[in-house]
């Protein structure tokens, strides 16, 4: 059993609704969303529809001070709160190909995974049943991009 979690929304909630020129001062782009998929949201889990505003802007998503310390660009749709699936993973996740990265409590990498979204919940179960293993990140594979947090229940 997992839980799969999106960003929580409060560190970017001082930027929805910013100009553009202050925007780009916090390192942020407002970009409208153009194609489905395309634009997922790392609050939401889900992809932006076409028309809707995102954020894309750069988040370390691996904090720990260890040679595995990460940050990448991410989109954050304006006004997105959280959300949270257990053992599931939501159609953004499941209709891509993923990196699955196990950490542990430390933050170094302990094992690695690529695969399809559809196939990967027995390879969650595998990771996250690991002795070592704390946690899962899971990036989309083709862009390296972060996209969720896998934790086992």
């Amino acid at each position: 059993m997992f839980r799969v979690s999106g960003l929580d929304a409060k560190p970017f909630t001082h930027l929805y609704g910013l100009d553009d020129d202050v925007l780009a001062w916090e390192g942020a782009i407002r970009m409208t969303a153009d194609a489905r998929p395309g634009f997922p949201c790392r609050v939401t889990l889900e992809d932006a529809e076409p028309g809707e505003k995102v954020l894309l802007l750069n988040y370390e998503h691996q904090s720990a001070n260890t040679p595995f310390r990460s940050r990448h660009a991410i989109f954050v749709r304006e006004g997105a709160t959280g959300r949270v699936e257990t053992d599931h993973l939501p159609e953004q996740l499941a209709s891509r190909l993923l990196s699955l990265r196990a950490f542990d409590a430390a933050g170094m990498m302990t094992d690695a995974d690529v695969v399809e979204g559809r196939e990967a919940p027995p390879v969650i179960e595998r990771l996250l049943a690991a002795s070592g293993t704390a946690y899962l990140h899971v990036h989309y594979a083709r862009r390296g991009c972060y996209a969720a947090r896998i934790d086992r229940l």
